[in-house]
């Protein structure tokens, strides 16, 4: 592992990360000397306690690692709860949110719904993250709309979100070499974290890349089989309902964009201090790992669950689309001081130089119509 150059964790964290890694080492050792990456992804990001979303240090905003579309402003949520408003009631009323983080989104959303006179009847919240949901109690209080669930219905009827969920959810890496394709998992020498090749585990479906054997020897890359099988479940529970939408929010590519030969070391990505980097073993538990979706697959996945892809967007489009622009507006650019925070914001979330080309919007549904609007510039085609 190289050298890095990033704040240096509390000694409290040090500890923390330390425990962590004796829980993987003695895994490694329990298995042969040998776990895939999605299973130390796994006990890095969720291992009870000591994972990084389901430990007790800050993850999202300035103090945090990263920040996400919600924290920036307030004029994200607002504007997608009018793309709600628009499809909200060919359905139950009722919204449900996946990986809620610190409650910014729905508070938001929840708040511009309010304004609107629009109230959900439920708001439901899934979240893994016992830390998370403590703060997302304490600042959602005041809606008496929301509910937490601890697992999924059966079947839901209305709008689901998602924003920035699928990308953290355990990736399996595959590499090609001249023996075939082989899966990158995580061994232990001399006291510390390895890369080490395996066979291919089960559930390691080289379907998913396009043209896989044509691709170059050493191409690294991602399986999202988490992710997918997650699809699958929230797109039966939404096709059970009879009626409703799913919107994912998140950064990635269609697979012919996201297997490309010059993309050889894949797309895996670590967040911490709000400083990005690529070595997943830096102290396990207190830093963010990532993957940017493939949305051809989570498509494909989605539809023989039963639901039809409505749209796939850039979020700045999405976002115009929804009016942002409009809700911008309601402040006043001869006050300087209220106008540009916001209109910097507005800015960061649609330029193609910030999140608005990188971040994606596909939405999928069944018995619901998209309005017209949201319609325009529609990306259908490179899927």
């Amino acid at each position: 592992m190289q050298k890095l150059q990033l704040p240096v964790p509390s000694a409290e964290a040090q500890a923390a990360s330390s425990a962590l890694l004796s829980r993987i080492e003695q895994e490694i050792h329990h298995h042969g000397g040998w776990i895939s990456f999605m299973r130390y992804m796994e006990l890095a990001l969720y291992a009870p306690q000591s994972g990084y979303y389901t430990g007790g240090a800050a993850k999202l905003g300035r103090d945090g690692d990263f920040t996400t579309a919600p924290e920036i402003s307030a004029l994200f949520g607002a504007a997608l709860a009018h793309f709600v408003l628009q499809v909200l009631p060919q359905t139950s009323g009722d919204l449900m949110e996946f990986g809620a983080g610190t409650g910014k989104l729905a508070v938001d959303l929840l708040t511009e719904l309010r304004r609107q006179e629009c109230t959900p009847g439920r708001y439901y919240i899934v979240e893994l993250s016992g830390e998370l949901k403590k703060r997302q109690q304490l600042r959602l209080k005041d809606f008496p709309e929301v509910v937490w669930l601890d697992e999924m219905p059966a079947s839901f009827s209305g709008v689901i979100l998602g924003n920035e969920v699928l990308d953290a959810m355990p990736v399996q890496l595959v590499k090609k070499t001249p023996a075939g394709w082989k899966e990158v998992g995580v061994g232990w020498q001399e006291g510390h974290l390895t890369w080490a090749e395996h066979e291919l585990s089960s559930g390691a479906d080289l379907g998913q890349i396009p043209h896989a054997g044509l691709l170059p020897d050493d191409y690294l890359t991602e399986l999202h089989t988490v992710a997918r099988g997650f699809m699958s479940t929230v797109s039966r529970m939404l096709k059970a309902g009879g009626a409703g939408l799913l919107v994912w929010i998140d950064y990635g590519f269609p697979a012919a964009e996201y297997y490309l030969h010059q993309r050889d070391q894949g797309t895996l990505m670590c967040h911490y201090r709000h400083h990005a980097h690529t070595e997943p073993f830096y102290w396990p538990g207190l830093q963010d790992i990532t993957s940017h979706i493939d949305f051809s697959r989570i498509c494909q996945d989605g539809e023989l669950a039963g639901l039809e892809v409505l749209s796939y967007s850039t979020q700045a489009h999405f976002l115009l689309n929804a009016g942002i622009g409009e809700l911008l507006m309601r402040l006043s650019p001869e006050d300087p001081l209220q106008y540009l925070p916001e209109a910097n914001a507005l800015q960061k979330l649609v330029s193609p130089a910030e999140m608005g080309e990188l971040f994606k919007v596909l939405v999928m549904g069944t018995g619901v119509c998209l309005p017209e609007k949201m319609q325009q510039y529609n990306r259908l085609f490179r899927l």
